[in-house]
């Protein structure tokens, strides 16, 4: 069988991001950047975090965006309102398709541009590892609403 594994990923990563979507149409937008004793990112920059990582990783990476990365202002940012995180998510759902459409098989067996996780990766192996960074801090993101929600 020698089924491509694109549409997977695209489909997989623009799921995750119709979640977090989802996520953040559930908050109570005055609780978006706020945190709770031993809890240190909010949902707010949590979702910058992973709007970032994605921008960076998948589009300035892969895609040639030319996006240029603050990692530590996606921690620090406040007061971002919902529509514009909104605006930011489907916007990084968009690019995926558009870079990830771009690729073929052959270039997810290449080695990703830059070593990130201590070693070369491939192209396909870093795409799966991004997909479960952004199913960790997705889950991060609905249990902090959950927890300020029932304690606001």
């Amino acid at each position: 069988m020698n089924e491509s594994v694109l549409p997977d990923l695209i489909r997989i990563l623009q799921t995750q991001l119709a979640q977090l979507e989802k996520e953040i149409t559930l908050y109570d937008e005055q609780l978006l950047w706020a945190t709770r004793d031993g809890i240190i990112n909010s949902g707010g920059n949590l979702t910058l975090h992973l709007i970032g990582n994605l921008n960076y990783y998948i589009g300035a990476n892969l895609g040639g965006t030319g996006y240029l990365r603050n990692r530590e202002e996606e921690f620090s940012a406040k007061g971002i309102s919902r529509a514009e995180l909104l605006k930011m998510i489907r916007q990084a759902s968009d690019m995926i398709g558009a870079v990830l459409n771009n690729l073929s098989e052959t270039d997810l067996k290449q080695d990703y541009p830059i070593i990130v996780l201590d070693r070369p990766t491939s192209i396909q192996y870093f795409l799966l590892h991004l997909s479960a960074h952004l199913g960790y801090h997705l889950g991060q993101i609905n249990y902090l609403r959950r927890i300020l929600s029932t304690n606001s």
